[in-house]
């Protein structure tokens, strides 16, 4: 199956401004991004698709692949769809740009999804146990069936526990996903639902369409750059992986 992995980048972002051109050593958060993918090996083309000229000459200055969209987008799922339209692809998986510390074993787990030839979706989520990473809104939790299909995905706590005692495990949704390339294509001419509208998650499309997403446990927390706190964070975790390696 040829596979490739496309970075939606847009420049502008209402609670971090021009986060993905912030710097996370001596690299753009993009530029990290984007090589961290390609060194996994595991995609016949890495894409960055961008509505920024800033984004696009960053990626392209170094010999990258990125190319702008020809028209305004209203989730980076629709961006990738145009982009991969007319590409030979039968797999698609959307990194996000300000995800950088992509992990290998995990991506390979991720595209071993299809060796199931009835899936169509699928993406990550690793376990999580501070209250305050649960209770958060911007930590999206999901949950899932004995088969490991997501049953709903909540900003909200979900499980939720009404008895003292009892014990349930919390999964936060990592925002990587795989598609097939068909299935991709026929979600944007679906109309956004009304969970998705309530969420502002676009992932519940899938699900209100009768679309099963599996979910791959992984034990690798990525670092997802949404907040200038949470940059801090992964150059942090940066320092101290350098640190290992040296």
């Amino acid at each position: 199956m040829k596979k490739i992995a496309v970075i939606p980048a847009r420049y502008a972002s209402t609670r971090f401004p021009a986060k993905l051109m912030q710097m996370l050593g001596d690299k753009t958060i993009i530029r990290t991004t984007y090589e961290n993918t390609v060194s996994t090996g595991l995609f016949d083309e890495v894409l960055v698709v961008t509505d920024s000229e800033l984004i696009l000459n960053e990626i392209n200055q170094f010999g990258g692949n990125a190319v702008m969209s020809k028209r305004a987008h209203e989730s980076g799922t629709d961006r990738i769809a145009e982009a991969i339209e007319e590409r030979d692809y039968e797999i698609i998986l959307n990194v996000q740009g300000d995800e950088p510390f992509v992990d290998k074993k995990t991506l390979w787990a991720l595209l071993n999804v299809f060796a199931d030839e009835e899936a169509n979706v699928g993406s990550l989520m690793h376990e999580i146990y501070e209250r305050a990473d649960i209770e958060s809104a911007n930590n999206v939790k999901v949950v899932v069936d004995k088969d490991l299909n997501a049953l709903f995905f909540s900003r909200s706590v979900i499980p939720y526990v009404r008895d003292k005692g009892t014990t349930v495990s919390y999964h936060k949704h990592i925002g990587i996903y795989a598609y097939r390339k068909n299935t991709l294509l026929q979600f944007t001419k679906w109309p956004p639902g009304v969970l998705e509208q309530a969420e502002k998650l676009e992932q519940l499309r899938y699900l209100e369409n009768g679309i099963r997403i599996k979910m791959v446990l992984t034990e690798h927390a990525s670092i997802g750059i949404d907040t200038p706190a949470d940059l801090e964070l992964a150059r942090q975790y940066l320092s101290q992986q350098q640190n290992l390696q040296a």
